[in-house]
């Protein structure tokens, strides 16, 4: 820890922040920007979402002008990861800094806006920066420069298609022409066939946005560069500097030559340049470095010259940089000299993401000394040159199979700086490829990596030099030495590779238990990288005349390299009645209400509610244990530290410690024992919240460990289950199968999924003062349950509490009862200290505390006729719920009513366990169990059609449940529009066309596959519990005329206020603009149910009405009296008559009374119905998949706002794309979570939307069970994303038919790159077989 005299020798630190100067006197090297910006500044606009720079919601430009170019350049960077003394003479621009509500709107950000791309707004910040960033640098863009500048940006809630469509119009393309006025319909579907009959229905496509309303973009007139700053760079000479903190101290020298004195000095000092590793080894890995050295004023570090042998980059320069150098010098240089530039170029576009290579270092790279790195394989195969420095001299090492001596470490020594490093020409008869496969194609770790290197003897195919070098198959990057030995001075021929495969799956072994797991994906993928290498180099060999074989027409696919064609989209959607009023806004795509707000980073969430006076901050002590007794619990250290204040821990719960949802089978904080890793035990309360997390590390508990379950299988061993079990059954079981021609048995298991809502769980707790009182400012989905569970945590009763929701930025079902686990602490924090107490779970904490989407594993028994009609269907459900009950027997009882999807089984039963284990509790997430009922539905119907060799798009219509139909908990089938659904996806998205163009592509390709698949889905409305279908809503009028609505729903994004207000609008005749909704709280509206099942529109959308019809009953007299009066006057005449202005609306769903223990009565109020169309192409070869096209259509009834209900699908569908194709939860033995952030767990980014989507709301389909005929919208369209997971099974299919194999066959969910490759049974993984189960120990399992 520095001392305080060290800190007064602090030099000034000057940067400036929207063009006002900052001089900062106490720089603290650990001090990030975004902690900066936020707490000291006051500038909230820019979001936490990671702390790792993987989400991008903290995205901000910074603008540097350079001396030696004389030119200003603009970066994107992540504020989370930078520190602020890195910022010396720089220009700081937050999304503030461009506009604002009040002042004057960004054009980027007024066309995210109305392009309606923000829903819950959190990641809207970062994504205006990325954009503005962009627009800096190249004012005019192509759409593949939008795409790559929101490689590094993420959104959970819109399925990023409006944000690409909004920020079109400012690329060249000048975007798309929305399938209007063009013959072919789409004028950006090249003849796919994307949208063939849009002629027919020109009427029901209105454009969601008009561009033309749009505020033109004038580059000219940009915030300019401040001048001040410009003359402080042109004056100062750069001066080192230095920044003393309370753990580290920040050295910047403006010479080589005391930069290698300092590093002598302080051999453990860390270089470090975007603090892009060292940052996050810091916040997550609780490293502590003294010693920082930044090399940002070294010549010699950040230097690119061309030498004789090739272009040498200073370490220090960012991998963007290196990026444009190389992309100018491929542009200039003869082909044969620039194959290894373009292998590095080839890697670094898929390398992290933007604001990461825009800080990132060329040295920190290497000097990191991953085992996975992107670039060291390709640098190794290419043997490139390294200039070391220590303060007696110099010396060149070459990377090879010696750099790398052990996991991160190198042959540098301690007091060595790497200066430089040299990329090499490459020479005649080389040819260089770089390969990578990792989970998700954007800023995405990679799995395995690769750079191959060969070198023939002049004019022929004859191997004279070979390097091979991978990365993700070792401690270090490796180099296959005997593979390659094997090779030289043989033929490049069919020979060579058999010869170099068998070498190198013998050669490229892992442990069965090595770290990051897929050790049989790994090894094949050592493989398929050759097999890719071999074919490109026998076509450039071919292409330069030398004689080889001939790479046959059915395997080019493989050797392609990928580039991501521009996505189109088109919008379907019924226009309102040319009668319909202007001012009535129902029906009409209306903009978010507060979408303007969110874009300029002025909408307040919890964590940017300004500091109170005497805040503290809380930090949670949890488990490390899954299952273990605490035996003692030592406070000792963290109460010694800086800024502590005190340690919770379970007797300072005042009231009752036991919680829960439903059933108090939780604790506030643990008492005796742990069951889960993320058990919350206690908390520690301090200044700020760095101090209060230090002290929290610092607890010590000792444990005696209990064996943990942490599997399904463990549990249904150890029969560890919650009771009770489900059971629902229709007819006779027995002789449906006795009736079957043939019976199928399968099983799948459907992997968990995190929520990653954007803003993680946060609590602002603040007593009152008197009374016990105490105000909750929280992220919640519950506020009511929240005022309930805080009551009893306190022991007050629930009208001392008021619960406050502001807005959520995103929910998704995950703080539906889970966010009470973190308010309840800060509520007891708060009631002891008797002060304001702050807590925002990191990202880290928030995955693994809060419990995500059930894991389920189905059985099924199924019995058919030739025909493929299904008579008779056995299946069972086995869900993880964790370590206790929450919500999970109504994630199962939705599962069992949703267990047939859309199909009629006239012989059925159902059976559900929920699985008691060792994991955080898990919870509601949007689908709430149906995705996974439905899910292993669709497993069996594609199985019946696999084993009868019939299409699945007939076998699944046979099926498709009638009007009028009962289904198996005997609820009759009306106003039911599957079939028109059905029918309406096969002709939009041409099916039959694409199917015989597929069939034609599979025959014509050996190593890519394409496959189709159509899925319906059938979603019941409601709340399965029947006392939940209730809602409540309060409407004032004041006399000015404005109204203030307040309801009991929240807003998490779907755009629920916004809906709401347009109901008002309707029913008491005044623009949307006279109406305001501050905030849902527990003291308007009381005892309100969760906003989730879909039902909140339906629900409050009625008790708003109700409360607004009141009113204006009341006013009916006042507007008989003066007909040609206003609104305004009415009002007041009213008033002046004494009559209340002030209505409570209410509302309950009829008629629903669902009995499990008699199977009578209805669980649902109606249906949502929907067909997803959708076609992908897998690679055979590693697993990887595009998503092609998707066609969807979707019953919502008279959609009350078509923007917001098409965002609503699209952003269901890319989450259900994650869940069926991306996303997975690793656990490891011990029930330890080993992906916590976006690093390691990766949901859907840009790349990964469909490249031609239509979404088509059915027409003329009113339902008359809901608010103003329309429908729920929130959870049903999620599964149609099993389109996507059973095209890639179809693909599989062709795949394994070239080996010979057909019929069906077990693909578990996630359809991940490993579950696709090792699914593709061929020569390759026959190389590979997997470890013998049970004689290992696996780094993960599956729960």
């Amino acid at each position: 820890m520095t001392d305080p005299q060290a800190r007064s020798r602090s030099d000034a630190l000057v940067f400036f922040v929207n063009g006002k100067k900052i001089i900062e006197r106490n720089a603290d090297p650990e001090t990030t920007l975004l902690s900066y910006l936020r707490r000291k500044l006051g500038l909230t606009g820019t979001k936490l979402g990671c702390a790792e720079g993987g989400c991008g919601a903290c995205t901000v430009m910074l603008s540097r002008y350079q001396t030696h170019t004389q030119q200003l350049v603009h970066h994107a960077v992540n504020a989370c990861l930078t520190p602020i003394c890195a910022l010396h003479l720089v220009a700081v621009t937050t999304v503030e800094g461009i506009g604002s509500v009040a002042r004057k709107l960004h054009p980027v950000q007024e066309r995210i806006a109305k392009a309606h791309g923000s829903q819950c707004g959190f990641c809207t910040p970062g994504i205006v920066m990325s954009m503005y960033a962009l627009l800096r640098n190249n004012p005019t863009p192509k759409m593949g420069d939008v795409e790559e500048a929101f490689h590094g940006n993420l959104c959970r809630c819109t399925g990023y298609r409006p944000i690409l469509e909004g920020y079109k119009t400012f690329t060249v393309e000048g975007g798309c022409c929305g399938g209007r006025g063009l013959e072919n319909g789409c004028c950006q579907a090249n003849g796919n066939g994307v949208e063939k009959d849009l002629e027919e229905h020109i009427d029901e496509t209105p454009s969601l946005f008009n561009p033309a309303e749009f505020a033109p973009f004038d580059p000219t007139q940009e915030v300019i560069f401040p001048p001040e700053l410009l003359s402080l760079t042109k004056r100062q000479r750069p001066a080192s500097l230095c920044f003393f903190g309370d753990r580290t101290v920040w050295l910047q020298p403006d010479s080589l030559e005391e930069f290698l004195q300092l590093k002598w000095e302080h051999p453990e000092a860390r270089v470090v340049v975007g603090n892009t590793e060292v940052g996050i080894e810091v916040k997550f890995k609780n490293m502590e470095y003294p010693v920082i050295l930044s090399p940002a004023f070294i010549v010699e570090m950040n230097t690119i010259t061309q030498t004789e042998d090739g272009i040498s980059f200073g370490a220090a320069c960012t991998l963007s940089r290196m990026g444009d150098v190389l992309k100018q010098a491929v542009k200039t240089l003869p082909p044969h000299q620039i194959e290894v530039f373009l292998a590095v170029l080839e890697q670094l576009r898929w390398f992290a993401g933007l604001q990461i290579r825009n800080v990132a270092a060329v040295g920190g790279n290497i000097m990191t000394a991953s085992p996975i790195s992107d670039l060291n394989p390709v640098f190794m195969a290419t043997g490139c040159k390294l200039t070391l420095m220590d303060k007696d001299g110099s010396r060149v090492v070459q990377m090879d199979d010696t750099f790398f001596t052990g996991y991160r470490k190198t042959v540098v020594r301690p007091r060595e700086v790497m200066v430089s490093i040299e990329i090499p020409y490459s020479k005649k008869g080389q040819f260089v490829s770089a390969f990578k496969q990792s989970p998700r194609r954007e800023d995405d770790i990679s799995i395995v990596t690769a750079g191959m290197s060969v070198t023939f003897s002049p004019g022929t195919d004859v191997v004279d030099n070979l390097r091979l070098s991978y990365g993700g198959m070792a401690a270090v990057t490796a180099m296959a030495k005997m593979t390659a030995n094997r090779l030289l001075g043989r033929r490049w021929g069919e020979e060579l590779l058999q010869e170099a495969c068998s070498t190198l799956a013998e050669e490229m072994t892992l442990d069965p238990s090595a770290p990051g797991g897929m050790v049989t994906y790994r090894r094949t993928l050592t493989l398929s990288f050759f097999y890719k290498f071999y074919l490109m180099v026998l076509q450039k060999l071919r292409k330069q005349g030398v004689n080889v074989e001939k790479v046959g027409s059915e395997c080019l696919s493989a050797a392609e390299i990928y580039n991501p064609e521009m996505p189109s989209s088109v919008q379907i959607y019924q226009a309102v009645q040319d009668i319909q009023g202007q001012d009535d806004s129902v029906g009409r795509p209306m903009m978010h209400v507060s979408a303007l707000k969110q874009a300029t980073g002025e909408a307040v969430y919890c964590d940017d509610v300004p500091l109170y006076e005497n805040e503290l901050y809380l930090a949670l002590i949890i488990s490390n244990k899954a299952h273990a007794k605490i035996l003692s619990i030592d406070t000792s250290e963290a109460e010694g530290m800086p800024g502590f204040v005190c340690c919770l821990l379970a007797d300072d719960v005042p009231g009752c410690n036991s919680t829960g949802a439903i059933e108090y089978d939780e604790t506030v904080l643990a008492q005796g024992q742990v069951t889960c890793v993320g058990h919350i035990i206690g908390a520690v309360v301090a200044d700020t919240q760095l101090h209060a997390q230090r002290a929290a590390k610092a607890v010590k508990i000792q444990y005696e460990e209990l064996q943990p379950v942490v599997t399904i299988q463990e549990a249904i061993a150890a029969q560890s289950f919650f009771k009770p079990m489900r059971i629902i059954q229709k007819g006779d079981l027995e002789a449906g199968f006795k009736q079957a021609d043939h019976i199928l048995e399968g099983e799948m298991h459907i992997g968990g999924q995190e929520h990653f809502y954007l803003e993680t769980n946060i609590t602002l707790a603040v007593p009152r003062g008197e009374d016990g009182e105490i105000e909750l400012f929280v992220s919640t989905q519950s506020a009511s349950k929240t005022q309930l569970l805080v009551a009893k945590a306190l022991g007050i009763p629930a009208n001392r509490v008021v619960v406050r929701v502001k807005r959520m930025g995103g929910g998704f079902g995950g703080k539906e009862s889970r966010s009470t686990i973190l308010s309840t602490v800060a509520a007891v924090a708060a009631n002891k200290l008797k002060r304001p107490v702050r807590c925002m779970l990191d990202r880290d904490e928030d995955m693994l505390i809060t419990g995500g989407r059930h894991p389920f594993y189905g059985k099924y028994k199924v019995g058919f006729l030739n025909s493929g009609k299904v008579v008779a269907l056995d299946v069972t459900y086995y869900a993880n719920a964790g370590n206790s009950k929450d919500l999970s027997l109504s994630v199962l009882e939705r599962s069992l009513f949703h267990m047939e999807n859309s199909y009629h089984v006239p012989n059925i039963r159902g059976q559900g366990f929920l699985c008691r284990t060792n994991l955080p509790s898990n919870t509601a997430f949007r689908g709430f169990g149906g995705p996974q009922g439905m899910l292993v539905a669709e497993n069996w119907i594609t199985d019946v059609a696999q084993s009868l060799g019939k299409p699945a798009n007939e076998v699944r219509r046979l099926n498709l449940y009638a009007e009028g139909d009962l289904t198996h908990y005997n609820m009759k089938l009306e106003q039911l529009t599957l079939d028109r659904c059905w029918d309406e996806c096969l002709s939009r998205s041409g099916y039959h066309e694409r199917q015989a163009a597929i069939d034609l592509y599979n025959r014509q390709n050996r190593w890519t596959k394409r496959g189709i698949a159509i899925t319906p889905t059938m979603f019941g409305i409601s709340f399965t519990a029947a006392f939940l279908n209730q809602a409540g809503a309060l409407v004032h009028i004041y006399t000015d005329g404005s109204v203030l609505l307040t309801h009991g729903g929240t807003e998490m994004g779907q755009g629920l206020h916004t809906k709401m207000i347009q109901v008002a609008s309707r029913v008491l005749g005044i623009p949307c603009s006279n109406i305001h909704i501050s905030e849902t709280s527990t003291n308007t509206v009381p005892n309100t149910s969760p906003t989730a099942a879909s039902a909140s529109s339906d629900m409050n959308g009625a008790a708003v009405k109700n409360a607004c019809e009141i009113l204006v009953k009341r006013l009916e007299p006042y507007k008989n009296k003066n007909p040609k009066g206003t609104w305004k006057e009415w009002v007041n005449a009213a008033y002046f008559d004494r009559v209340s202005l002030s209505a409570n609306g209410f509302y309950k769903t009829p008629d629903l009374n669902y009995d499990f223990e008699s199977h009578t009565g209805r669980p649902f109020n109606y249906f949502s119905y929907g067909v997803g169309c959708s076609e992908v192409e897998i690679d055979c070869l590693t697993g990887a998949h595009k998503n092609l096209s998707t066609t969807i259509v979707m019953d919502v009834g008279h959609s009350l706002n078509p923007a917001i209900d098409i965002g609503q699908v699209e952003g269901a569908f890319m989450q259900g794309v994650g869940l069926f194709t991306l996303e997975e939860l690793h656990y490891s033995p011990k029930g330890v979570l080993l992906t916590r952030g976006p690093g390691s767990y990766k949901i859907p980014a840009f790349g990964d939307i469909p490249k031609h989507l239509t979404v088509s709301l059915l027409r003329d389909a009113p339902n008359q069970k809901a608010i103003y005929a329309s429908k729920a919208v929130g959870e049903p369209p999620l599964f149609l994303a099993a389109s996507i997971f059973h095209a890639i099974k179809d693909a599989i299919s062709a795949a394994r038919a070239e080996s010979g194999l057909s019929g069906p066959f077990r693909l578990d969910s996630p359809a991940s790159a490993e579950r696709i490759r090792n699914a593709c049974n061929d020569r390759f993984t026959k190389l590979c077989p997997p470890a013998e189960p049970g004689s290992f120990t696996p780094w993960s399992v599956q729960v």
